[in-house]
């Protein structure tokens, strides 16, 4: 039997866990940890301003666009106009707050991180579950076919290249981009649900789920529903198909834009998927195999780093995830530099190469074999 499958046992405490061994780069890795602190330590007080003004920006921005489609809303273009910019406000909170509160890197206080970390739970995601799959997860071993839950989206997608084969998997790279419009509905609608009543997901069978986390994924999805569909029907002289056009374009624009984000660093050709062996260890150092199975992006501007929570930097994201993103762009010089020094697998493409590679992946896994396609 395979040991991936073995070891998905209920409590993720006292599962057997896929180890990394320890190598020398855990002593590079030290040495880049400390530089890291200096950096922040420097750049502290200059960016703790900018920590702030998103902390307050972006949500208020969600608000402010909101009570606009709520207050003009009679006129289909700015109601629509206000739904699309709700999408793109979904992505810009999730990169610059939810994300760092998740990870409680947005202020030094707990309670005030969790505090805006519920505020995913108002956009329509599940804070709880999707903590669970970020975090315990996905951060503990990326790429791992069986552990990281970020990938593992749906059957209909076989990212993983010993993952499991069906015959319309050969179909996988036609089909899924037509699919990728509906990232997002499936995210709020279908997949936080299997997670908490599916006793094949992955989550579902190493985490036990408190009860109350079962009442709040029905209330918050349902005050989701009711303040973005049924509110704007009751106080709007609007159709009920406007309203669910207009929820229609919010979600199409967020899972457009969230995937630019999510596609590019992981799922591509260019990165690893590392299987742990016999005694459930996986080939690579931690170091290593968080640089192997995560690349940057090049593209990297005032929009990318402000609005878009720099990232573009993901590397430094798994190696230091508790450092708050505004500090990526300087870890990430400091990275470069080690990585020449140590002959460190650090990798960055361009957006269009990356998203390039991510569909080659598709092609490449639509058949049973490793086959590697060299042509588009």
């Amino acid at each position: 039997m395979d040991v991936r499958a073995t070891s998905l046992e209920k409590d993720f405490n006292t599962v057997s866990k896929p180890s990394f061994p320890a190598t020398a780069d855990k002593e590079i890795f030290r040495q880049l940890r400390e530089e890291v602190k200096t950096i922040i330590t420097k750049q502290g007080l200059k960016r703790a301003g900018e920590i702030w003004l998103k902390a307050i920006l972006f949500p208020l921005l969600y608000i402010i666009t909101y009570a606009a489609a709520l207050i003009w809303g009679n006129h289909s273009f700015v109601f629509y106009t206000c739904y699309f910019i709700l999408g793109l406000l979904i992505v810009m909170n999730f990169l610059n707050i939810i994300h760092d509160a998740a990870h409680g890197a947005i202020f030094k206080t707990d309670w005030l991180n969790k505090l805006y970390f519920y505020f995913f739970d108002l956009l329509g995601a599940n804070s709880f579950i999707w903590k669970q799959r970020h975090i315990r997860f996905h951060h503990n071993y990326p790429n791992v076919n069986g552990w990281d839950t970020d990938i593992e989206q749906s059957n209909l997608f076989r990212v993983f290249p010993d993952g499991t084969y069906s015959s319309f998997h050969r179909y996988q790279h036609i089909y899924l981009p037509l699919l990728y419009p509906f990232y997002l509905a499936n995210w709020l609608l279908v997949r936080d649900f299997k997670d908490f009543f599916n006793s094949k997901r992955t989550v579902r069978r190493l985490i036990d789920i408190p009860s109350i986390e079962y009442v709040k994924l029905f209330i918050f999805k349902t005050v989701f529903f009711f303040y973005l569909i049924v509110l704007p029907k009751l106080v709007l002289e609007i159709t009920w198909w406007q309203c669910i056009a207009a929820f229609a374009i919010m979600l199409f624009t967020a899972s457009i834009f969230s995937l630019l984000v999510l596609l590019s660093p992981h799922a591509n050709t260019e990165s690893e998927f590392p299987l742990p062996d016999e005694q459930n260890k996986l080939p690579h150092s931690w170091m290593t195999h968080m640089m192997l199975t995560t690349n940057d992006i090049t593209n990297d501007n005032f929009f990318t780093r402000f609005f878009m929570g720099c990232f573009n930097y993901h590397v430094a994201h798994h190696l230091f995830p508790n450092v708050n993103h505004i500090y990526y762009p300087e870890i990430t010089q400091c990275l470069k530099r080690y990585a020449q020094m140590y002959q460190l697998p650090y990798r960055e493409y361009s957006l269009k190469t990356s998203l390039k590679n991510h569909y080659r992946l598709l092609k490449r896994n639509r058949v049973s074999e490793s086959i590697f396609e060299e042509t588009m």
